[in-house]
């Protein structure tokens, strides 16, 4: 593992160019995970640990990327907790949302045996991965994850009824911070243990807030979450999509690397962002739409940063998105890898 791109950055060696994966890039945009969704469901591909590692390894062969991201999803840890899932065409669904119950609290059964499949599927990754490319595990942030359960998905993505809920029930909501906190750091120390070599907190929604709403309800348990990662010798990239100027306000107890998404331009967020936290990010996935040519042109605007920044992973503002094609981001994966950074 001595020889990952991707874990000596995270180490704070200089490397000769930044290291890269993507979000979602074990999915859709594949021609190869096509071909396995026209055969299993996405549950099926989850639970298998053949299937599942299967998955997970695509985006290196297909798209060589740098390190691998576990295939799995967010709605694990309230599907653990006895919330009855569903992943239909829709997507997925909860059969009563939290929002509806009486006693959203009563309602809760948290049981960690339910993702021991979680660790099968890992141990299967980490057995017939190549040796230089490491796995990385991750769970739903507690706001992002809380969203789901409160709204039962299918609703909007503005999250309406979440929203009112915090407002309405700020005790209540912070009792259910932490019980998903509790769980994700059960979870996300088991995934350490069967070997993953670098922990992301997603929070897809974290800009659903006001900033110092999200940092009085939210922060305390990223912190929490952080910590129980970090005292296992791992590193912890948080993903706080949406979040602005609020990332001046991340401390380095909070993260090792922090996630840029596309709205805020890198060299910014390079100045907003503590020094001593490395950046990940912030391609704009629909960039990917365009012809090559003008990606080419965008990406070029990134080398000068990349040459003087060697605590810098290459990733998307966020995932990349179903119908981008192939071709596209295995021109974006070749082009990180034959620039020269001028390192």
């Amino acid at each position: 593992m001595n020889d990952s791109i991707f874990l000596k950055t995270l180490a704070g060696e200089k490397t000769e160019r930044p290291p890269f994966w993507f979000m979602r890039q074990a999915g859709r945009v594949l021609p190869s995970y096509m071909k396995l969704k026209e055969k299993h469901t996405f549950w099926e591909m989850m639970q298998n640990p053949d299937l599942g590692a299967e998955v997970t390894l695509l985006p290196v062969d297909d798209l060589g990327v740098d390190a691998a991201i576990l295939f799995s999803d967010i709605l694990v840890i309230p599907y653990a907790m006895g919330m009855g899932l569903e992943f239909t065409d829709r997507g997925p669904e909860f059969d009563i949302p939290l929002s509806e119950r009486a006693d959203p609290l009563a309602a809760l059964n948290p049981d960690p045996e339910k993702l021991n499949y979680i660790y099968n599927v890992i141990q299967k990754i980490v057995a017939t991965k190549p040796s230089n490319i490491p796995l990385i595990g991750f769970c739903g942030a507690p706001l992002t994850v809380l969203c789901y359960m409160l709204e039962g998905i299918g609703r909007s993505k503005d999250f309406p009824v979440t929203i009112k809920y915090l407002y309405q029930n700020k005790e209540t909501v912070k009792q259910l911070i932490d019980a998903i906190t509790d769980l994700s750091i059960i979870y996300a120390k088991e995934q350490i243990k069967n070997g993953i070599k670098t922990f992301q907190l997603f929070d897809t929604h974290a800009g659903l807030i006001p900033f110092d709403l999200y940092k009085e309800l939210f922060f305390p348990a990223v912190k929490r979450i952080a910590q129980a990662v970090r005292e296992e010798g791992i590193p912890f990239i948080f993903f706080p999509k949406d979040l602005g100027t609020g990332v001046q306000q991340v401390t380095p107890d909070m993260c090792d690397y922090i996630s840029i998404d596309w709205q805020t331009p890198i060299e910014v967020a390079r100045q907003l962002v503590d020094d001593n936290i490395g950046l990940q990010g912030n391609i704009d996935p629909r960039l990917l739409y365009s012809d090559q040519k003008t990606i080419e042109n965008s990406l070029n605007k990134y080398i000068d940063f990349g040459s003087k920044n060697h605590n810098w992973i290459i990733n998307l503002g966020h995932g990349f998105l179903p119908d981008i094609p192939y071709e596209n981001a295995k021109f974006l994966a070749d082009w990180i890898k034959r620039t020269d950074w001028r390192r």
